[in-house]
C-alpha cells in the first residue's frame, strides 16, 4: 500500500481528493490537513509512529505554510515522504519553484481525476509525474530574481512599507530599497506594485 497524506485548505476540493483516493486499492489516505502547518504536524506524528506518508499530496498556498514551504521542509529534514503538488497555477515559474523545492510531481486541478492515481504510483517508484505544457514552458524564461529581492517584494506587495519590511527581516531600509530597485530593474518595469503584478504573474512569488 501507498501510504498518502492531503493537504489543502478548500474543504470540498479535499474532500474530494480524499474520496477519489479511497477507491483505489493500492493506495491508503494516512490523513488530510486544511492548512500547511497542521499537514507538517501530521506528517511529523505518522513519521514518529513509523507510518511516515509515501507521498504528500499538496496545494500551494495555504495557510500556516505553503506548499511550497512544505517541501523545502520535507527536503531539507531529509524525510523520504515524496512531494506532488496539486494546484490551480499553471504557471512555469510555480513549476520551477516546486521543482527546486524537491517535489516530484507538479498537476494541475483540471487534469483528469485518474491522474492524480496514477501520478501517485509513478512518483512512489521513483519517477515524476508533471504536466507536459508546464514542464517545456518552465525552461523557457528564467527566474531573475533572488530569495531576498523575492521576500522583499513579496512583501511590498502586500502593502508594507520599506520600514516594515526592513523591521521584519532585521535590514536595513537602505537595504530593503536597494533590493526593490534590484527588482523593479530586473523585471523592467516602473514601481515595486508592477514589479510585484508581473512576478506574480509568472509565478516568481
Amino acid at each position: 500500500m501507498i501510504g498518502v497524506l492531503l493537504a489543502e485548505d478548500q474543504a470540498m476540493v479535499l474532500g474530494a481528493l480524499s474520496a477519489l483516493l479511497k477507491l483505489e486499492s493500492d493506495i491508503e489516505v494516512l490523513g488530510a490537513a486544511a492548512d500547511g502547518e497542521i499537514a507538517w504536524r501530521e506528517l511529523q506524528r505518522l513519521a514518529n509512529e513509523g507510518r511516515a506518508p509515501d507521498v504528500l499530496v499538496t496545494d500551494i498556498e495555504m495557510p500556516g505554510l505553503s506548499g511550497l514551504e512544505l517541501a523545502q521542509r520535507i527536503q531539507r529534514q531529509g524525510l523520504k515522504t515524496r512531494v506532488i503538488i496539486v494546484t490551480t497555477f499553471a504557471r512555469a515559474g510555480f513549476l520551477r519553484r516546486a521543482l527546486d523545492a524537491g517535489a516530484c510531481g507538479y498537476l494541475l486541478k483540471d487534469a483528469p481525476a485518474e491522474q492524480l492515481a496514477e501520478a501517485i504510483r509513478q512518483v512512489h517508484r521513483g519517477g515524476r509525474a508533471i504536466d507536459p505544457q508546464l514542464a517545456l514552458d518552465a525552461w523557457g524564461e528564467a527566474d531573475p530574481l533572488n530569495d531576498r529581492e523575492r521576500q522583499v517584494l513579496r512583501l511590498a506587495g502586500e502593502g508594507m512599507t520599506a520600514g516594515e519590511i526592513a523591521a521584519q527581516l532585521n535590514l536595513s531600509q537602505g537595504t530593503v530599497r536597494n533590493y526593490l530597485s534590484e527588482s523593479i530593474g530586473k523585471l523592467g518595469v516602473g514601481n515595486r506594485i508592477e514589479a510585484y503584478r508581473l512576478a506574480r504573474q509568472k509565478g516568481w512569488l
